[in-house]
């Protein structure tokens, strides 16, 4: 079974608590990311979505440059074992009802993050193998 450090794309996007929401905004569309995984020791202690950032910061009026990812951060998020086969992580995705999960390493600390894009990219392509393999096999269609 393929384990979850092995398809998620880039390097996982990291801050310090005390960043900024303008700081975290800027590095989301530097990095071409929708979360920013917080850590303190490199262990995750919090996440940052875009729509945190929407919702949070811009919709309630407040100021993007005093506030911070500690302020608006989803607290001790739902994390998977980095060696957890992709049915284990989608499953405890379900249960959290999140769309993104970091995933972590024996001693705790963040080496990636899986979204739900992630995992419609990766099923598309597999899916798309399968109609190749049919196609193969099978009379060609004729117009």
């Amino acid at each position: 079974m393929v384990d979850i450090r092995t398809f998620p794309r880039g390097d996982v996007v990291t801050a310090d608590p005390d960043t900024t929401a303008s700081d975290l905004a800027s590095r989301m569309a530097e990095e071409s990311v929708g979360s920013i995984v917080i850590v303190e020791d490199d262990r995750p202690v919090g996440i940052v979505t875009d729509r945190d950032l929407t919702v949070e910061v811009l919709a309630a009026g407040e100021d993007p440059s005093s506030v911070t990812a500690e302020n608006v951060m989803t607290e001790d998020p739902v994390t998977a074992d980095a060696e957890a086969g992709i049915f284990e992580v989608l499953s405890r995705m379900e249960e959290a009802e999140v769309r993104r999960i970091p995933a972590v390493d024996e001693d705790g600390t963040v080496v990636a993050i899986v979204s739900y894009d992630d995992f419609v990219a990766l099923f598309g392509r597999e899916v798309a193998k399968l109609g190749n393999i049919a196609e193969a096999e099978s009379p060609s269609y004729e117009e």
